[in-house]
C-alpha cells in the first residue's frame, strides 16, 4: 500500500513539471544588425541668396541658384536718374569679368522720383540700345516698404540701413553671401577694384 501511495505522489510530481516546462516562455527583445528607420527630414534651406528665385522680363520664374558658384553684383536701377550712366560703367566691368565667373543681376525700380518709368520692355530696350548692357535684367521691383521683393528685404537686413536711391550695389561671394555694399555716390572704381578682388580669391 505505501509502495502504491509513493508511486502515485511521484507520478503527480511529473505530471505537474510536464506542464510548467510546456508553458511559453516569455519573450525577450535580443538586439540585432538592422538599423532603425530614418524620417526623411526636408532638406534645410541655406540662408543664402540662392534661396530666391525672381521674375525675369517675361514674368518667368528664376531661381539664383542658376547663378551659384558666381561673384555676383545685384543693383537696383533706374532709366532717368542722374546715377544712370553708371550703366556705362557696370557693363565695363561686366565684360571685363564675366569669364572669370562673374555677373551682374540688375532689378529696375521706379520707387525713386519715379524714374523708371514705362513697362520691362521700355527699360530694357533704353538699357540696350543706349548703354549696350548684355548682363541680366529682370523685372521691375520694389525694393523696400510693404510689397519689397523678398530678395531685397533680406539683402538690407544682411547689410542693414534702408535702401535710400538708384544704383545701391550689393557684392555677393561664390557661396551666395553678401559681402559688401555700395551706396549710389560710390565711385564705380571702387565698386571694380572689390569686383576683381572677389573674383580673383
Amino acid at each position: 500500500m505505501k509502495r502504491i501511495t509513493f508511486l502515485a505522489l511521484c507520478t503527480m510530481v511529473a505530471m505537474t513539471l510536464a506542464t510548467a516546462c510546456d508553458k511559453e516562455e516569455p519573450t525577450v527583445d535580443t538586439p540585432t544588425d538592422t538599423a532603425p528607420a530614418v524620417i526623411d527630414e526636408p532638406e534645410e534651406v541655406k540662408d543664402n541668396i540662392y534661396q530666391f528665385k525672381v521674375l525675369d522680363g517675361n514674368g518667368d520664374s528664376v531661381s539664383l541658384k542658376d547663378y551659384e558658384g558666381q561673384v555676383l553684383l545685384v543693383v537696383n536701377s533706374a532709366t532717368e536718374c542722374g546715377y544712370t550712366p553708371q550703366y556705362e560703367s557696370l557693363q565695363r566691368i561686366y565684360e571685363t569679368y564675366k569669364d572669370q565667373g562673374f555677373t551682374i543681376l540688375d532689378f529696375p525700380c521706379n520707387q525713386f522720383g519715379e524714374q523708371a518709368p514705362g513697362d520691362y520692355d521700355d527699360i530694357h530696350n533704353y538699357c540696350t540700345s543706349r548703354y549696350g548692357i548684355t548682363f541680366p535684367q529682370f523685372a521691375k521691383i520694389d525694393v523696400k516698404g510693404a510689397n519689397a521683393s523678398p530678395l531685397y528685404v533680406w539683402l538690407t537686413e544682411k547689410m542693414p540701413s534702408v535702401i535710400r536711391w538708384n544704383f545701391t550695389k550689393f557684392l555677393i561671394d561664390r557661396e551666395g553671401n553678401v559681402i559688401r555694399r555700395f551706396e549710389p555716390e560710390n565711385a564705380m572704381s571702387t565698386v571694380e577694384a572689390a569686383v576683381r578682388k572677389q573674383v580673383q580669391e
